[in-house]
């Protein structure tokens, strides 16, 4: 009997909805078996069982939960996708709510920092792979996103500092920064649910990026023979040319 080869493990966070989710069902396709971390114990559970994946909860943000999700690789993990994070208000700086900035330092920065530096023992003896999904917001600064902004400029600036320190080791590090991507909760979550504001971002927006197409990306980089890196792969719908330039049609 010709015994089955493992499939290769692959840790996405932030899996519980959005662009985590469609990414663990977009690896679980690409044959990967797939740890779906979040806080979110009964939607990671569903996907999970969707994808016959793993169900980890996990807080990235709390050093405990960030050591038992390492702990459920058991050294298998060939892939990160750090996906966790998200936007918290749009207050201009003489506004802004510094609690918030210190939620999104802490999801975006701090915990995808947790997570790879957990994991890089297993990414390395395994040659993997680590993703970062960060922002167009991290190319810089707009009215009412310095707290955003400021935040994926900083996880920008832990790939770009990763691939320096780790040239001489078996790792790929890369990064996907997307812009305008329409995904249930991300406008809802920065305007604490007002479900009209989170709509005025799309509004007249012809076809928007979704999850998948983000989801789609990774597969992608992912995908690239070991020797190929994708230091940044930016990935806006055609409607946006720039950060401060979408086109709307009335409605």
């Amino acid at each position: 009997m010709v015994s089955q080869q493992p499939r290769p493990l692959a840790v996405v966070t932030g899996a519980s909805s959005g662009i985590g989710a469609a990414t663990a069902r977009r690896l679980a396709a690409d044959g990967f078996q797939v740890v779906c971390a979040a806080r979110r114990a009964d939607r990671i559970a569903a996907l999970a069982a969707e994808i016959d994946g793993i169900a980890a909860p996990c807080d990235i943000t709390d050093a405990a939960s960030v050591a038992g999700l390492a702990d459920q690789t058991n050294g298998r993990c060939m892939l990160l996708v750090n996906n966790a994070g998200g936007a918290v208000g749009l207050e201009p700086v003489a506004q802004a709510d510094l609690e918030a900035w210190s939620s999104m330092y802490a999801s975006n920065v701090l915990g995808a920092a947790a997570v790879t530096k957990a994991l890089l023992p297993s990414l390395i003896a395994n040659e993997g792979q680590v993703i970062f999904i960060t922002s167009v917001a991290a190319d810089g600064p707009y009215e009412g996103g310095a707290g955003y902004c400021g935040a994926k400029a900083a996880e920008r600036a832990i790939v770009g500092s990763l691939r320096l320190e780790l040239v001489d080791q078996p790792i790929r590090i890369a990064e996907i920064s997307p812009g305008m991507v329409h995904t249930e909760e991300f406008s809802l979550t920065r305007f604490g649910g007002d479900q009209s504001r989170a709509d005025a971002v799309y509004a007249g927006v012809p076809e928007p990026l979704l999850a998948d197409d983000i989801a789609d990306c990774v597969s992608w980089v992912a995908g690239r023979p070991k020797h190929v890196n994708i230091d940044r792969l930016t990935v806006r719908p055609r409607a946006q040319a720039a950060q401060h330039k979408v086109h709307r049609v009335s409605t």
